[in-house]
């Protein structure tokens, strides 16, 4: 009995020993940490971190988003040898989808799936899903995600908790697919009933509406783990042409955009919205020139850095509308994007003459590579806050 007692004591002890070495401290935290609520100082150690480890290369890959055609033509459903080998030597920042990339629910997850296995850095998987008829994933049959009317039906029912139910749907039912982008919402004003590029998309022509709509779904899409998008800056709603067919001119006065058109994106700034989208549009009674927005400097940095306090992301409308395609070769576009103050650029007609360009620039020495790596450390610091940028205890502590 004595032998027993004492067998039984050891054991005990031995029990003990081990739940000391396998403290909670030790082995949980990370999980269950949000990375949305990571503090500025840590968040920066974080990404300098990784950036130490990002080649010029690396980091100039990171300010574009593409679709599947820059990639392989034929890789617009599933990954290809073609798309893999591109994706491998550009590593760019993102992939944006379209209805023609989406046939099943197993499909995209799986394509998604397939792209992650490329990444040296996480990408963004991005879409246009904002309700009624630019809908990607919601509009291809047998997707299973909620059908949402336009958003200007949203903006008649004048209540918040309708658009805080877009925010929150779409945004749970993209991510379940693996995406983490949706350009959305659309922050613009319908106030031209010319303008068919806009119509339906926006909430309505009330800027006081539109900003407590726009204030309601961005945050419910960002607590999904999707980023949102304010769409299209200056704003492009009182304009009678479409920029995916030539040049567009806003003709405003810089106190009618601050007194109207920016009330929306400003709603939507102080919601926290990670990414604003600038338009092609001119607004050459503001600049002097004849310069699309995304591709100045006073409309991106004085006015939407500056004035409006927007220290997210700034991405390009799409690259290869014809606003921009008549008149700029895809490097000078791209080049001039990033010098006057975007982040990223979108869907460039020529990818790989893009990213040359801007890497060229960088060597030459017409493009400060400051500039650039502010651009990246914006975009991790985005992929990081929604997740998408899985994290190691020792990385947020500091080691390496």
């Amino acid at each position: 009995m004595l032998a027993v007692f004492l067998a039984l004591t050891l054991c005990a002890g031995c029990s003990k020993q081990v739940s000391v070495v396998t403290e909670p401290e030790e082995t949980t935290g990370i999980e269950d940490m949000d990375p949305a609520s990571i503090d500025d100082i840590t968040m920066e150690g974080i990404v300098s971190d990784i950036m130490k480890g990002m080649t010029l290369e690396d980091k100039v890959g990171q300010l574009f988003i593409i679709s599947t055609d820059s990639l392989d033509y034929d890789g617009a459903t599933g990954m290809t040898d073609q798309m893999k080998k591109r994706l491998e030597k550009y590593h760019p920042g993102g992939i944006l989808f379209f209805g023609f990339n989406i046939e099943s629910r197993d499909q995209i997850t799986g394509f998604i799936n397939d792209l992650k296995e490329t990444e040296k850095i996480p990408m963004f998987y991005a879409v246009d899903e904002e309700g009624g008829d630019v809908a990607r994933i919601a509009n291809t049959e047998g997707m299973g995600t909620t059908k949402f009317p336009p958003m200007k039906q949203i903006g008649i029912m004048n209540d918040e908790e309708e658009a805080k139910k877009v925010g929150s749907t779409i945004g749970r039912e993209i991510h379940e697919l693996g995406f983490n982008l949706d350009f959305a919402p659309v922050v613009d004003l319908s106030i031209n009933e010319e303008n068919t590029e806009i119509g339906n998309r926006s909430f309505g022509d009330d800027p006081d509406l539109v900003s407590r709509m726009v204030a309601a779904e961005v945050p419910a899409l960002q607590e999904n783990h999707v980023s949102a998008t304010l769409k299209h800056f200056p704003g492009q709603g009182d304009t009678g042409e479409d920029t995916h067919r030539g040049a567009v001119e806003l003709e405003t006065t810089i106190d009618r955009l601050r007194s109207v058109e920016f009330l929306p994106f400003q709603a939507g700034i102080k919601a926290g919205a990670d990414l604003v989208m600038v338009s092609h549009v001119s607004v050459k009674s503001i600049t002097g020139q004849e310069t699309p927005a995304s591709l100045s400097e006073l409309m991106i940095t004085d006015i939407l850095r500056d004035e409006l306090q927007f220290s997210g992301l700034v991405i390009t409308d799409a690259m290869n509308m014809k606003s921009i395609t008549k008149f700029y070769d895809p490097d000078t576009a791209a080049l001039m994007a990033i010098q006057a103050g975007c982040d990223i650029v979108l869907m460039p007609d020529d990818f790989a003459a893009a990213y040359e360009g801007i890497l060229e620039a960088v060597k030459e020495g017409s493009l400060e590579e400051e500039k650039i790596d502010q651009a990246v450390e914006r975009i991790l610091t985005i992929k990081i806050r929604r997740g998408s940028y899985p994290l190691t205890p020792d990385m947020v502590r500091g080691g390496k």
